[in-house]
Parts: C-alpha cells; sequence; structure tokens
C-alpha cells in the first residue's frame, strides 16, 4: 500500500493544472516520458533493493558503489530534502485547515500536524503502517473513482453528460499548442510531482520479507504509474479545454464539477488534505530511517542510533521532525527571505539522488553478478543500455534547467547544486581525514562488496 500510495503524491493532485496550462494535451507527452524515466530509476533501485534490503536503501549502495563519501553525500542530500518537503506539506495541509477554519491561525494548524505526526512515527513502524495504509487506501479510492467517472463522462455514458469525442484533444491550437516547447517546459514542471515513491525501498528493510515485497513493488509500478498518472491526466484533457481557468486552478474538481458532482471543491480539498498528509508521513519516515542509517555507518551522530523497544529510532524522529518545525516557524516568520530559498535549495535535488541511483547500479550490477548472482531476483532491463540512456536522460533536463525558459528552474538548480557542493565537500574531507581509523578500511571493505555492509547482512 505504500508503493501503491506513494504513486499517488499531492504533486499529482495540485501541480497537474501547471503543467496542462504549460504544454496543452500534449502533457500527456510530458507525463508518459517523466513517467518512463521514472520507472527505470525504481527498475534500478528496486534491483539493489532486492538484492540487499536497506534502509539507508540508495545512500548504502552509493557508498558501496563508490565510497563513504557518496554515501555521505547521497544520504544527507535526501534527508535536508525530505525535511525541507515535510515542513512544505505541513504548510500547505495547514492552509486547507485554516480555510475550513479561518478563526485559527495557520501557524497552529501546521504546528499541531507536525506535533501529531512526530508522535505516531515515535509510536512504533506498525502505527507508521496503518496510518499509511488508510491514507493510500483514501488516495486510492479517490483515484479510482475519479478514472471511473471520467471514463464514463468520455463515452458519454453519464446523465447529462455529452461525449466530447476529441474536441479538447485537437481543439484550441491542437495537441501541441504551445509546440515541443511547451512539452519540454511541461516534463519540468511534473517531472518532480514523482518525488516520493522510492521510500518504498526505506520502507521494505523494515518489512517481514523485504527482498519479496520491494520486488512486488518495482514489478508493478509500470501499471500503477500508467494507470494513476498518465490515465488521470488523459481523462482531465479529454473532458476539458487545456486553456480553461478551471484547469489551471484545480483540474481535477473541474472534472468531477462538468460530470455533476456536488460539493466538488470541499472534496477535492479533503483529497489533497489527506495526499499532503501522507506525504508529510512518509517523508517523516523516509527522514529517519536515512539519517539513522547514517549514523549507524558513522557518517552522522552516534546518538540518533538510540532505538525503543518497539523498533523506531525516536532519536532519529525527533531529529527529522525537529528540522521540521524550524522550517514551519522559517514559514511563518521569514517566507519570502529565507524559507523560499531553502525551498529552491531542494528544487532539483531529487535528479542528483536518482543520478545517484543509476551510476550505483551501474557498478554493483557487475559485482552482484561477479560475486553472488542468486540475488538478482529483480534485474533492470536490458542493462547497461538503459541505465546509461536514463543518466542522459536526467543530464537532458538538468540541461533542461539551464538552458530552458523558466528563471525559477534555473534559480532552483543553482541552489541545489550548492547545497550539493558543500555536503560533496565535507563527505569528501571526511574520507580523506579518515575519521575512524583502522575501522574506516574494514567498514569501506565491507560496504564495497555485495555480501555485506557497515552494518552487516
Amino acid at each position: 500500500m505504500l508503493a501503491l500510495g506513494g504513486a499517488i503524491g499531492a504533486g499529482l493532485f495540485v501541480g497537474t493544472g501547471q503543467g496542462i496550462r504549460t504544454a496543452g494535451p500534449a502533457i500527456l507527452i510530458s507525463y508518459a516520458l517523466a513517467s518512463l524515466l521514472v520507472v527505470m530509476i525504481m527498475r534500478m533501485l528496486g534491483e539493489m533493493s532486492a538484492a540487499s534490503p536497506r534502509s539507508g536503501s540508495f545512500s548504502v549502495y552509493a557508498e558501496r558503489a563508490f565510497g563513504r563519501w557518496a554515501g555521505f553525500t547521497v544520504g544527507w542530500l535526501y534527508w535536508w530534502m525530505l525535511t525541507i518537503v515535510l515542513a512544505v506539506e505541513s504548510a500547505g495541509a495547514a492552509t486547507i485547515a485554516h480555510g475550513w477554519w479561518p478563526d485559527v491561525p495557520q501557524w497552529a494548524f501546521a504546528l499541531a500536524i507536525m506535533v501529531f505526526f512526530t508522535g505516531a512515527n515515535l509510536l512504533s513502524v506498525k502505527v507508521f503502517g496503518e496510518s499509511e495504509f488508510w491514507f493510500a487506501g483514501v488516495k486510492i479510492f479517490a483515484i479510482v473513482a475519479f478514472l471511473v467517472l471520467g471514463t464514463l463522462a468520455i463515452f458519454g455514458w453519464l446523465p447529462d453528460n455529452d461525449a466530447p469525442g476529441l474536441a479538447n484533444l485537437t481543439g484550441q491550437g491542437g495537441f501541441l499548442p504551445n509546440g515541443w516547447t511547451g512539452v519540454v517546459t511541461g516534463l519540468l514542471a511534473v517531472v518532480f510531482a514523482f518525488g516520493g515513491v522510492e521510500v518504498a525501498t526505506i520502507a521494505a528493510a523494515e518489512s517481514d520479507n523485504p527482498a519479496q515485497s520491494v520486488a512486488r513493488a518495482v514489478r508493478t509500478i509500470v501499471w500503477r504509474i500508467l494507470l494513476f498518472y498518465i490515465g488521470s491526466v488523459l481523462v482531465i484533457v479529454t473532458l476539458l479545454p487545456w486553456d480553461s481557468d478551471a484547469v489551471g486552478s484545480g483540474p481535477y474538481a473541474a472534472v468531477l464539477d462538468r460530470i455533476g458532482i456536488p460539493g466538488t471543491a470541499v472534496l477535492m480539498d479533503i483529497i489533497v488534505f489527506v495526499a499532503l498528509l501522507s506525504a508529510l508521513n512518509t517523508m517523516l519516515y523516509g527522514a529517519s530511517r536515512m539519517v539513522y542509517s547514517l549514523a549507524e555507518r558513522g557518517e552522522g551522530p552516534r546518538a540518533l542510533l538510540a532505538v525503543s523497544p518497539g523498533g523506531v529510532p525516536r532519536k532519529a524522529v525527533l531529529a527529522s521532525s525537529a528540522f521540521g518545525f524550524v522550517a514551519v516557524l522559517l514559514n511563518v516568520w521569514w517566507p519570502e527571505q529565507v524559507f523560499k530559498h531553502m525551498l529552491n535549495s531542494v528544487g532539483a535535488m531529487l535528479l542528483f539522488v536518482w543520478f545517484a541511483v543509476a551510476a550505483s547500479q551501474l557498478v554493483l550490477r557487475k559485482r552482484y553478478e561477479r560475486e553472488a548472482p542468486e540475488k538478482l531476483v529483480v534485474r533492470m532491463w536490458l542493462y547497461p543500455y538503459l541505465t546509461w540512456a536514463s543518466l542522459a536522460a536526467m543530464i537532458a533536463v538538468l540541461l533542461l534547467m539551464i538552458f530552458g525558459e523558466s528563471d525559477d528552474a534555473r534559480t532552483q538548480l543553482a541552489s541545489s547544486t550548492a547545497v550539493v557542493v558543500v555536503i560533496l565537500a565535507i563527505g569528501l574531507i571526511r574520507e580523506r581525514r579518515g575519521r575512524r581509523g583502522g575501522h574506516d578500511g574494514r567498514a569501506r571493505g565491507a560496504a564495497n562488496s555485495v555480501g555485506g555492509g557497515p552494518h552487516g547482512e
């Protein structure tokens, strides 16, 4: 359910309208290209996770492939990204709640949300799993109901709804109203909406059968993305003119309103609210496990290694949520001066992490084939060609951010690159100094094998 729900993030409900207004019906091409890249990344990550499930996931694999500096850099980059994003999710959920109860200040809702989810994550892994199960269930039910109703409306099988045919796909300037430039710009708008699907591989390490769990999740990601993302966007652009104001402000609510579902605004607010809470819950879980894994490998404070009887790394949870509380306050006090810069710093972070996943898989796949081929229960398709193609695609996206028409994209890339350079420099300095002394060499040797890691197999 975490893998299913992770494919339906708040970005799908919130960011789709912007992409449609940018590319028109051709946003389907943008989503298809972004989806293809995500499927490749998850397949590569699934190969490594099924062979060796770790709560540190791609940070551990980067360390095994390239050394301590790589694991340190990837792990702390991902932790930074998740803690900033969870503050954004709490702020978004608080904004919706403030709309329902305007007498209560928005910061109070944000604070209450952070306190609640910090407490839930401190209780036990089971509490996180149960809560995310129900959040995912709500999102899955909502998107499936949307797809069913939308499909019925497309064929004119609902009362007071005429079949639109292809009018909205070919009218208002055609399928490519803004040309291929719109498709490229739309790609930048939608590719980051897929962030969060990789947390399933982190959670798999705490499941009863991690290798089997991650293998099953990765094998089904293709139809999940096709159904949830491309399917729902196809319904929107078929039923509504791409240039209508309703699409820009809220395409899902606009479709439900066209179909004749009462109370669409409130209904979509509830669904987006749940999606935001689900994302926050998942981000806090992923951040705490990542920083715990870093501490376990000597790349973070050892104090974060304390684990409760229920198996929860409580200090890691508190450390991750503490930064979230600070970010919430910064969003209240200095939303433009400080928080906007922090948000820009994670704008392209996901691409750097995905790049590390692909590079690590290139190295580790050869190692697994040589030392432990029986562990390759999930294999990347057409290795190494699709891996290299994925790396090339990510480089192309980065180039689009640099040379495209969006000044915001360039600002985000510059800010993200600055954070990457700082953390990478710290990682290289740490490795050069060899702070772990004689143990450092043994740990690095273990990390570079497929049968063991810094914390054993």
